[in-house]
């Protein structure tokens, strides 16, 4: 008996570690991402297209449904240029959802010679990383909330892809469902707060981050925003969800004092703190994972502004 017992708890401990995110598997969708074959991403090329379609696979490997329609890739136009976004659901027992999402373009090449490709190892490949990784987490695990997971296209020209997503009709019983959204930017280096710690956008316009650490497992914790006078919360791509009075905030590890990779062509695989981010992405699945529709419902307090 007690041989069978320690066969069960190492069986146990095997598939519990065996759900963590690999730093291999972290590393090869950002070099993938961030890779001079995808030149940087910007919209309206190939490659962002291409990007998205990379995106869109791995969705199909996690079994996630479409959005809506038969495909995973939503697309839009933008002054005569075609793009897509990318939108797939894991079906909960609930029809709340959580929401993950990342901007997977970046601003292209320069005509210098050298290394003239803007690669966005951390912008965003990171976050996208992120976004998936969870995606891969979850896979083979029964939630009560359902999860909705998102890669924006067009951010770098004006949060454009994210906008065209908020505003589909074809998504709207998808965003009435959605109870807060994660969305992930920037994530790729070691934070002004130290290992496994990130900063929320907008932490004083709700309790979301409250609730994220009051659930923090393995030391993660969310710090509010340091860089406030910059308005960070209104100038990423989860701005358009709080026109739809969802709570989303942004999430990130930046430190804006010593981020000179920022769209600069050196931000590429070599600036990625590979073994901080997968720590984060795994402490973020594992805390995500205590949530439930009784215990998590973060909200908006009377700061926030929705039209602007």
């Amino acid at each position: 008996m007690k041989k069978v017992i320690s066969i069960v708890l190492i069986a146990q401990s095997f598939l519990a570690f065996a759900q963590d995110i690999s730093k291999e598997r972290v590393v090869n969708i950002i070099s993938t991402l961030a890779s001079d074959e995808m030149k940087g991403r910007k919209f309206g090329t190939p490659e962002n297209d291409r990007s998205a379609e990379y995106i869109a696979q791995e969705f199909k490997k996690n079994n996630l449904s479409y959005c809506y329609g038969d495909s995973y890739l939503i697309p839009f136009e933008y002054k005569g240029q075609k793009g897509y976004n990318v939108c797939a659901i894991k079906k909960g027992k609930s029809e709340q959802s959580l929401a993950f999402s990342a901007h997977f373009d970046h601003i292209g090449t320069n005509n210098k010679e050298g290394d003239n490709i803007y690669n966005g190892a951390d912008d965003d490949a990171s976050g996208v990383s992120t976004v998936i990784g969870l995606a891969d987490y979850f896979k083979d695990k029964k939630t009560d909330f359902s999860m909705v997971f998102m890669a924006f296209n067009a951010e770098e020209i004006g949060l454009i892809g994210s906008k065209a997503l908020s505003e589909n009709q074809n998504l709207t019983p998808v965003f009435n469902n959605i109870k807060v959204l994660f969305n992930f930017e920037m994530l790729a280096t070691e934070s002004q707060f130290g290992k496994n710690a990130v900063f929320m956008t907008g932490d004083e316009f709700s309790d979301f981050d409250e609730l994220i650490n009051a659930n923090a497992v393995n030391g993660l914790k969310v710090y509010p925003d340091p860089y406030q006078g910059q308005q960070l919360f209104y100038r990423s791509d989860n701005v358009n969800f709080v026109k739809r009075k969802i709570i989303a905030h942004s999430i990130s590890t930046v430190d804006m004092n010593k981020a000179f990779h920022y769209h600069a062509v050196n931000d590429d695989i070599n600036i990625v703190d590979a073994d901080n981010l997968t720590s984060i992405i795994n402490n973020f699945a594992k805390t995500i994972e205590k949530f439930n529709t009784k215990n998590f419902q973060p909200k908006y307090n009377d700061k926030v502004k929705y039209d602007f």
